[in-house]
């Protein structure tokens, strides 16, 4: 059976363990029932996520032009502490920028290669600690707009750190860590605007992943490059899908391509 599309990230379920969907215009996939099979990759064409056209990826599924022109590639994306709609300024589609910006979003600590600060939207929770394969993770404030979120998450990055090492989070290389103790220490750093904002009646939330084997020195598969893989699926976490021969495929790293899926 061969399916077709064009990749965005996985949809995802919280459940024990975490449930996985890949979604095209036509299907969807459930992989976590394509566990212990063997599946061929293909790489067929670009489809860019924006205009659609058969154009080379640059950024987060679109071609160079749509990345610097669409209002879903702003650089207050990646980087919420330059959202501006709650002062009514455009970045370069305001209407989008205040339905995006001006809900709330959560301030949170991740836990998957090691503890990490992040922001998400609140309606993104649970969603974003899967993508990012974390094990356990905890609000710390929730605030009314994304600027507010991106300036907290500013300060807490002098005591905790921004990033997750993906190598050690496929490995399962982690530690289990007291979140609620982190989220006590870091109260103080939170700033000024944010502090009313603080949460501190809550507890962590645990999440398991469906693998049936980690990698011990993961391989990052080039769909582009390679053009066809095949192997047998033995895990998923975060975006990846994990091979058993210790090849994995970033999902969320290849939107825009457009593949053949063959379950062999």
């Amino acid at each position: 059976m061969t399916y077709q599309g064009v990749l965005t990230k996985m949809e995802t379920e919280f459940s024990y363990p975490i449930q996985y969907y890949l979604v095209f215009k036509n299907d969807f996939l459930n992989m976590n029932q394509l566990l212990n099979k063997s599946i061929t990759i293909q790489f067929v064409k670009y489809q860019c996520l924006n205009c659609g056209l058969d154009k080379p990826i640059y950024r987060q599924g679109f071609d160079k032009q749509c990345f610097y022109d669409t209002a879903r590639a702003g650089d207050w994306i990646m980087r919420p502490e330059l959202s501006t709609a709650h002062l009514g300024k455009e970045d370069r589609d305001l209407e989008y920028e205040k339905k995006a910006q001006l809900q709330p979003h959560i301030v949170y600590l991740a836990n998957s290669s090691n503890v990490k600060v992040g922001v998400t939207r609140k309606s993104q929770v649970p969603t974003r600690w899967i993508d990012q394969g974390a094990h356990e993770a905890i609000e710390i404030v929730e605030v009314p707009n994304r600027y507010l979120a991106g300036i907290t998450e500013v300060a807490l990055k002098n005591y905790v750190s921004d990033k997750t090492n993906w190598r050690s989070m496929l490995k399962n290389d982690i530690k289990d860590e007291n979140l609620v103790e982190w989220r006590d220490r870091l109260r103080q750093y939170i700033p000024e605007e944010a502090k009313d904002y603080f949460i501190e009646s809550n507890t962590e939330t645990n999440l398991e992943f469906p693998v049936n084997k980690y990698p011990e020195k993961p391989k990052s598969l080039n769909i582009i490059k390679e053009h066809k893989y095949s192997g047998k699926l033995v895990g998923i976490k975060g975006q990846y899908l994990i091979f058993e021969d210790q090849t994995v495929f970033n999902i969320r790293a290849n939107e825009g391509l457009v593949v053949n899926i063959t379950i062999n």
